[in-house]
């Protein structure tokens, strides 16, 4: 379902919310270019500082959405570097959020936890059978799950700001301050939220 983060510290990403049926229509061979297209085609912009959603404009385009992260450029660093931020206060967070957060992140972005933990996503880790490099494969079936976790981990952001001060900030280092931390973790919020809202997956491309 997710991509260890073991390797991927020089690789960008790039995150669609697709609709599973129409690309699973497409001959498997088809896959890979079609969600490349939909990443860098039409409905992408080049812009290094753009934040937010891309939805095409095309006929028939209407079953994808991109999603550009604020402050990352493009580049997978800062969501690992979160994944760092959080391995080293989360010891510091109290169990019910700690808890929540474990899952939200280790299903997205910071797949290990369980290993080295035991905590984590408790997902099934389901082998991709689209013939595509990704970092991040959801299914539809388990967005629902992450949106939940997020309704609950949004309500106390302002919970882990001392632990986040406390015991992992760098002002100077990649997502090393509570207010980047917590946009990235609102970026992923979004994806979720709208990807549950249409019933859609979540696939994040290795660039």
């Amino acid at each position: 379902m997710f991509a260890p983060y073991a390797g991927v510290m020089g690789v960008a990403i790039e995150v669609l919310i697709v609709d599973w049926p129409r690309v699973e229509a497409a001959p498997p061979g088809d896959r890979e270019d079609l969600l490349t297209e939909a990443a860098f085609g039409e409905a992408y912009r080049d812009d290094l500082f753009e934040h937010g959603w891309s939805w095409s404009t095309q006929p028939g385009d209407d079953w994808f959405g991109r999603y550009a992260f604020r402050n990352t450029h493009g580049s997978y660093k800062p969501h690992v570097w979160a994944g760092f931020r959080w391995e080293y206060m989360r010891e510091f967070v109290e169990p019910k959020v700690c808890d929540v957060v474990d899952r939200f992140l280790d299903t997205l972005f910071w797949h290990g936890l369980e290993d080295a933990t035991g905590a984590g996503s408790r997902l099934s880790d389901r082998p991709c059978p689209w013939d595509a490099d990704l970092l991040l494969w959801c299914p539809p079936d388990q967005v629902p799950l992450l949106a939940g976790w997020w309704r609950q981990a949004k309500t106390h952001l302002e919970i882990l700001r001392g632990p986040f001060i406390q015991h992992a900030a760098e002002p100077d280092g990649r997502i090393g301050t509570f207010e980047s931390f917590a946009d990235l973790l609102t970026d992923w919020g979004e994806v979720v939220t709208e990807a549950e809202r249409r019933g859609w997956g979540i696939v994040g491309l290795r660039c």
